[in-house]
């Protein structure tokens, strides 16, 4: 929700990298409920009925605009899990999942994927929806789910002949202009620097005097720029599958390209991976570069035809590859759907393995939040939101032309060859057009020190924020300690015991890990 009541302000300290007039401010506290009964039922099965009835919801008010603190408010969605024991409380803990536009409402709920006991005895664990996000005031560009498709069909995910990239770039013209038109307010006021702000009005609001938060992925950013705007206020900030800050703020462009870049790493050393694993472990073993490579060049050709009658194409292949990096759990399923796919581009070798023949495609990288996926009527209400490309669109700066979009893909493609022109066809194409002119963001300065060190964590063979940015966010921050494990998939909380205690002593007692620590996975895939 969006009003314009004089609910509360906020202290602003700056705003960008010019600095404001503090205004004074009162944060009402967090009025904690009962949550409603549609929330509670998004939460997995493991939350337990007993876990269920200790939740409590709350909707935060937070400016618009924070360099107008009594102006419009809008609405910031939490849930809180207690601490286990709260007469040794130390505070609350605030989780962001990334995205952006990733929804965090039920992180608190499910802490324990993520925190050993110790933690979960001495904090309270909040997940919250950032602004502009699913029940935080949603952003939407489109009024209906026929606007939102119609526009999005014109939209390719992997973009090659010149038909396929004017439709493309036509279709994330239309976009922007219905952002324009229909997203509101927030449309202008949707950087991580805003959300850094928010999160330290909700820090006030639950009474803590410094911030506790774990953020991925996306969230890293989060973490980084509230350290950088507020370091007197942070107390323990852990971040799991690093962006460049930096870079990411200076030069959309760039950050792209080397983002592309990440999953080919990933996606090179899985392979390898897999034939050092053989057959039995691996049903996609026996040269599985050569024969992914000679995949994507049949598959460039035209589809394949699997036993089921499913088409597959190459944008599916490069789909369901990139989403299937990020989870280790997946590797499995994965290797077995390729060779379903090379054995149907090469039926001599059909009825070597027995593999998985059922395909579930992964939906294409820019669907919008699943918009691609529903099956509308008509009139049907549009219940998504915009929120991915209204933050990115925002942070990150690109030329203000699709004119070279073209040229760029190709090279890309060339630099990185099975996702350079996938990852082209998002915010490349998206964000030349986006209707925000001078945004309120933070690009600096990122050197500011906190009294703790910020524990900056990274995976060797993490896709979507490749291991090198790990490593830049640690050296940019002015207090930071790197530790890396030995493991692909993208983020590792929650999925390795030892780095899992590294962060557990960092939240309760203040101690860092030793710099340079490197820790195992509890999986290693193909084992």
């Amino acid at each position: 929700m969006i009003t314009s009541a004089l609910v509360l302000g906020t202290a602003v300290t700056g705003l960008g990298t010019a600095s404001a007039q503090t205004e004074a401010s009162v944060v009402r506290p967090a009025a904690w409920g009962q949550c409603a009964a549609d929330v509670l039922a998004t939460l997995p099965a493991t939350v337990t009925p007993e876990e269920r009835a200790r939740l409590s919801c709350t909707t935060q008010e937070v400016p618009v605009d924070h360099s107008r603190p009594r102006g419009e408010k809008t609405g910031i969605a939490m849930m809180k899990r207690p601490a286990n024991d709260p007469s040794r409380k130390i505070g609350s803990i605030f989780l962001n999942p990334g995205g952006p536009g990733g929804s965090g409402l039920i992180r608190g709920a499910i802490a324990k994927n993520y925190f050993q006991p110790a933690v979960l005895d001495r904090f309270d664990i909040i997940g919250f929806d950032p602004r502009g996000v699913a029940r935080s005031a949603p952003l939407r560009c489109f009024r209906t789910q026929e606007e939102s498709d119609a526009v999005n069909a014109g939209w390719y995910s992997l973009p090659t002949t010149k038909a396929e990239i004017s439709s493309s770039i036509t279709a994330a013209k239309d976009y922007s202009a219905y952002c324009k038109i229909n997203a509101g307010p927030l449309l202008n006021h949707m950087s991580t620097e805003a959300v850094a702000r928010d999160l330290d009005v909700m820090r006030e609001s639950v009474g803590d005097k410094q911030l506790n938060f774990v953020g991925f992925s996306y969230g890293t950013l989060i973490g980084s720029t509230y350290a950088n705007i507020f370091p007197s206020k942070s107390r323990a900030i852990v971040i799991d599958g690093n962006v460049d800050p930096q870079l990411r703020l200076t030069n959309g462009t760039e950050y792209d390209r080397q983002r592309a870049q990440g999953f080919e790493i990933a996606l090179d050393a899985m392979l390898k991976r897999c034939d050092s694993a053989g057959v039995a472990k691996c049903a996609f073993a026996g040269d599985a570069r050569g024969k992914f490579e000679a995949m994507k060049k049949a598959l460039a050709a035209g589809p394949a035809t699997l036993p089921n009658g499913t088409k597959v194409t190459l944008a599916d292949v490069i789909g369901r590859v990139s989403g299937d990096l990020y989870s280790v759990p997946r590797f499995a399923a994965l290797v077995a759907w390729l060779q379903s796919v090379h054995v149907a581009l090469n039926p001599g070798v059909a009825g070597v393995l027995s593999v998985q023949t059922a395909v579930e495609l992964a939906a294409p990288l820019n669907n919008g939040a699943g918009r691609y996926d529903v099956d509308p009527l008509p009139d049907t209400p549009y219940t998504a939101d915009d929120s991915y490309f209204a933050v990115n669109c925002t942070d990150k700066p690109f030329a203000r032309t699709n004119r070279l979009w073209e040229q760029t893909a190709a090279k890309w493609e060339k630099q990185s060859p099975t996702f350079g022109r996938s990852q082209a066809a998002s915010d490349l194409l998206a964000c030349p057009t986006w209707p925000t002119r001078n945004p309120d963001r933070w690009i600096g300065p990122w050197n500011r020190k906190t009294a703790n060190p910020i524990v900056v964590v990274g995976n060797y063979y993490d896709p979507a924020t490749q291991y090198l940015f790990s490593q830049r966010m640690a050296k940019q921050l002015g207090n930071a300690r790197l530790i890396s494990v030995d493991s692909f998939g993208h983020c590792i909380l929650g999925r390795s015991a030892a780095t899992d205690a590294a962060v557990a002593k960092y939240l309760v007692d203040l101690v860092a890990p030793a710099e340079g620590s490197v820790f195992q996975p509890n999986v290693q895939p193909f084992a």
